[in-house]
């Protein structure tokens, strides 16, 4: 897994130079929404990207996980569907679904059931290296999709140069990052992470989530400001320094939600001796927010070793799906 960690902003790299290469079929009908199709380590990247360009894209996006289509799917919808191994069950299901309604199709993956559809409709099909965790093919779902909606016209084309600056900011700072890295795990060496920061930053917080539940297999909780101030802040009433609240501070915040942020770590600094602010490096939010995608990962690789645990293993997992198999 360390290996496979340290390949983040190679990866990066590597999927920028073989998107050059990608031609994609222009839709027939007009885009009026976007919808992306991925379940776990493989719908993060959608998340992310989906936040990111919230306010590049003049149209609505919305991300689907489960089996189900909403009925506003249409032939003016595009569907990116995401699954790393191209087998991933909701996924597949709810591709039909969008295939029955005529929306625009395109996958992501290393193979499959997803590329067979694909190749069989002549829908276009973004195939990524596999054999390894989908949590560790984010990089190249990430610039797949952004590649994508650039080459249909969705958004500007100087995204790709952010995120190559990403990538620097991330490999001039390795150092500063594995040494916070092996603080925050740590900090949360025995206790329950709870994980807070601004809304813009949520698809950070829930990687982070799925990071430490998958590698360091421990049970995670993420809250988002402002929303928190209205109802999870007062849960922390009785305190508890059974929970490890972790605050990623982007110094992008609004003023108000700026301030929320400092009164939100006064409050529960009160109710629990626990508290660490994780600082963010980069010029905007994608440089930021891969910085600390990229900090994260070897928190959740540390804090796997500090507990003893095979950041590799999801035997639960894999008997859940054979057992639906069998269905």
């Amino acid at each position: 897994m360390d290996t496979l960690i340290a390949a983040f902003p190679e990866n990066i790299y590597s999927a920028l130079e073989s998107a050059k290469t990608i031609r994609f079929k222009k839709p027939e009908n007009e885009i009026k929404n976007i919808v992306f199709i991925g379940m776990g380590g493989s719908g993060i990247g959608a998340k992310i990207v989906s936040e990111w360009i919230q306010d590049k894209v003049d149209v609505p996006t919305d991300l689907l996980q489960d089996y189900t289509l909403p009925k506003y799917v249409n032939k003016h919808t595009l569907v990116i569907a995401s699954s790393y191994s191209g087998n991933t069950e909701e996924t597949i299901a709810t591709l039909l679904l969008a295939k029955e309604a005529g929306a625009h199709i395109v996958g992501i993956c290393s193979g499959g059931a997803l590329q067979q559809i694909c190749s069989e409709n002549s829908y276009d099909c973004m195939v990524v290296p596999g054999g390894n965790p989908p949590r560790t093919a984010t990089a190249y779902s990430i610039t797949h999709i952004i590649n994508y909606l650039i080459n249909v016209g969705l958004i500007e084309a100087s995204i790709l140069k952010t995120l190559e600056n990403a990538v620097s900011v991330i490999t001039s700072n390795i150092e500063v990052i594995k040494e916070e890295a092996h603080k925050m795990a740590a900090y949360l060496n025995g206790k329950t992470p709870m994980f807070y920061s601004s809304t813009e930053y949520e698809p950070i917080i829930i990687r982070a989530r799925q990071q430490f539940n998958e590698n360091s297999k421990v049970l995670c909780i993420h809250h988002v400001i402002p929303e928190m101030n209205h109802n999870e802040l007062v849960g922390w009433g009785l305190g508890n320094d059974s929970y490890a609240p972790v605050f990623f501070d982007t110094k992008d915040m609004n003023i108000q939600n700026a301030k929320r942020f400092e009164l939100t770590i006064e409050v529960i600094g009160k109710k629990t001796s626990n508290k660490l602010v994780i600082n963010s490096k980069g010029a905007n939010k994608i440089e930021r927010s891969l910085y600390l995608i990229h900090l994260i990962d070897w928190a959740s690789l540390y804090l796997a070793n500090l507990n003893g645990t095979d950041p590799i293993e999801i035997d639960c997992i894999n008997y859940l799906k054979t057992e639906l198999s069998k269905l």
